[in-house]
């Protein structure tokens, strides 16, 4: 898994850290809410290990404005010293899935991470993805947009999906990137061509534009309503 630890108690990151990357785990840690939050933005993650009481932006706030303002569905297990009822139901309500009071067994941690990840993702891996009038079939491979085939290379159906299934939110440069060259990109923008190839035919031909840039961090699919000419 690909991991996010929000966390400023350094010791215990430390631990988090050495107890998941021998297992096989990939971590990335921020110290402070806003930092948190932008990372978890503009990066792909299995999953996020969240503290309540953090600098600049609380675990809860963080999580609101991840769910509203985000749109992003990513598993969170929120970390934290408080173990009364009204708490634990402010964390599910601000949209935490799980919730571990401290102090707690690492091995217990893991096992509630791949719970929710498997969950997600039997949520979220229908055969069929809409998006507007963008349809992807992902058992024929087949895509259209109102109703019109569309022809796209291997590498487009790739990053299409990706799109598609975190619409509205943002995918990073990075994530794109892995999703047609895992760990080894090639060099210079190769990206920014396959993206023009997959507007070309996903966006060329219709009033409406659906694929965005977003400068410095990636790409999303969202709707983009035609300029007026009034």
């Amino acid at each position: 898994m690909r991991l996010l630890v929000i966390e400023d108690n350094r010791n215990l990151v430390a631990n988090l850290f050495a107890y998941f990357e021998a297992r096989g785990h990939v971590l990335d840690a921020a110290p402070d809410g806003i930092t948190g939050l932008h990372l978890a933005l503009t990066h792909s993650y299995d999953a996020l290990i969240l503290d309540w009481m953090l600098p600049r932006m609380d675990g809860p706030e963080l999580l609101r404005k991840l769910r509203n303002e985000g749109q992003s569905d990513i598993p969170v297990i929120m970390l934290t010293a408080r173990d009364e009822l009204p708490d634990k139901l402010e964390g599910f309500r601000a949209g935490a899935d799980d919730y571990l009071t401290k102090p707690f067994d690492l091995p217990e941690l893991e096992v509630r991470l791949e719970s929710l990840r498997a969950r997600i993702e039997g949520r979220s891996r229908s055969r069929v993805l809409e998006m507007e009038d963008l349809r992807m079939d992902l058992a024929t491979l087949e895509v259209s947009r109102a109703g019109r085939p569309l022809h796209l290379f291997p590498a487009g159906r790739k990053l299409l999906e990706a799109l598609m299934r975190a619409s509205p939110a943002v995918v990073g440069r990075e994530q794109l990137e892995r999703e047609l060259w895992g760990d080894e990109p090639p060099e210079g923008d190769m990206l920014r061509s396959h993206i023009y190839e997959l507007r070309r035919e996903v966006d060329g031909p219709f009033p409406s534009k659906l694929i965005q840039t977003v400068p410095r961090v990636g790409y999303r699919l969202a709707r983009i309503a035609p300029a007026s000419h009034d």
